[in-house]
């Protein structure tokens, strides 16, 4: 067995990012920017009134009397200048004039007809957004990265309407096993369901993947090399069950036999122990485990990072948190444990108390995997433990 680092290292080396697309910007939400965005001009484009008052040319004094010339509004600029003793109507957001320096707000001003008062409650701020305060010409965004809603009102500013993203990977998901059959359809007594490529479909999805899920296999060779076949193509191949060493588990054989090159089997993890990473013509292949939970938990841990490095982001485990251990734990195994668990204020994390692999139920209820290093000591409630959220799916 290995490590679970060793193993994450070993799937990166086994990725190469997949190439780039053309999109627009409306179409870009969650894509992998893979090339820099480069502003094309100043953010704002001019100096602009900051709130509805008067431009004037400074110096202004309290009682004093100025003449109202124009107006203007976002959009509206006005084409003439100001000069002393002038004041310009101007609303949020409309360029500021030629020769006015400040904004007096239209609480501090007391208006007869076309000429304004200035009141004793003046203020010293001048009220402008300065052109280019939020960003210059040539400001860069730097890629790679997910792009988030923010991300996109920035680059529309910059007045960039298209931009290059890396595909979509595209994943193929095969369960194997004749103890299997589809949701909606009637299984024998000795039959269960296979629920777990609709979760890893969804992260897939999350991830910015597109996946589709295959027929499942049965356990013959010529049923997976079928099977097998039309995932041929995909960037990401994920084999659920059927990765271990009985006599009905045949990925492992029929992968080699159809060429895969076996990169490690087996890392030190619970759940999650039957793990197999590889190629097969071009494309990178994930063995999952059989068992619900251990299936989805290294697709938290395995697949979703494999699917951000093929986008061209950093090739890095999941990001991990810490908070506090709400009861005492007793010394862990030899094998890392994510152990599903509940986040509380502070932030405490508390263990779900029943970690079979095989109980979705609770995998439903958790919002974090509590990761136990290999050989680590016993903790006391209240020590730092890290984890893996899972709200954020």
């Amino acid at each position: 067995m290995i490590s679970v680092e060793d193993a994450l290292t070993r799937i990166f080396a086994l990725v190469s990012p997949v190439g780039t697309e053309t999109v627009g910007l409306a179409d870009a939400h969650r894509r992998v920017l893979r090339k820099p965005v480069v502003a094309t001009r100043n953010q704002p484009p001019f100096a602009a009134s900051s709130m509805d008052g008067y431009a004037v040319c400074d110096p202004v004094r309290p009682s004093q009397r100025m003449q109202v010339i124009g107006e203007a509004a976002a959009g509206h600029a006005f084409e003439g200048v100001i000069t002393l003793g002038q004041a310009l109507r101007i609303f949020t957001g409309a360029p500021m004039p030629i020769g006015a320096n400040r904004v007096i707000i239209q609480e501090d001003v007391i208006r007869d007809g076309d000429v304004i008062t200035v009141r004793d409650s003046l203020d010293g701020a001048r009220y402008i957004r300065d052109e280019g305060i939020d960003f210059k010409a040539g400001f860069t965004l730097d890629a790679p990265r997910r792009l988030t809603p923010s991300d996109l009102a920035l680059i529309a500013a910059m007045n960039i309407a298209e931009l290059s993203v890396s595909k979509r990977p595209t994943v193929a998901i095969i369960s194997s096993g004749d103890e299997l059959v589809m949701p909606g359809e009637t299984p024998r007594p000795d039959q269960i369901i296979a629920s777990n490529v609709f979760a890893l479909k969804a992260l897939a999805e999350q991830e910015g993947a597109s996946a589709r899920i295959l027929p499942i296999a049965s356990d013959t060779e010529d049923s997976l090399h079928a099977v097998l076949a039309l995932a041929e193509g995909a960037d990401l191949v994920i084999t659920i069950g059927g990765a271990s060493v009985g006599d009905h588990d045949l990925v492992g054989p029929v992968l080699e036999k159809r060429g895969a090159k076996r990169s490690f089997y087996k890392v030190a993890m619970r759940p999650g122990k039957p793990l197999m990473a590889g190629t097969l013509a071009g494309s990178l292949v994930l063995g999952l485990p059989g068992n619900p939970v251990s299936a989805i938990v290294c697709g938290h841990v395995f697949m979703r990072p494999a699917l951000r490095a093929l986008q061209g982001l950093a090739a890095a485990p999941m990001i991990t948190n810490v908070a506090k251990v709400t009861v005492d734990l007793p010394a862990n195994g030899p094998r890392a444990h994510y152990m599903r668990a509940m986040l509380g204020a502070g932030p405490t994390i508390t263990p779900l108390p029943n970690q079979d692999s095989s109980l979705l139920r609770l995998l439903t209820t958790a919002q974090a995997l509590m990761i136990r290093p290999p050989h680590d000591r016993p903790r006391k409630a209240g020590e730092q433990m890290q984890y893996i959220s899972l709200e954020t799916c």
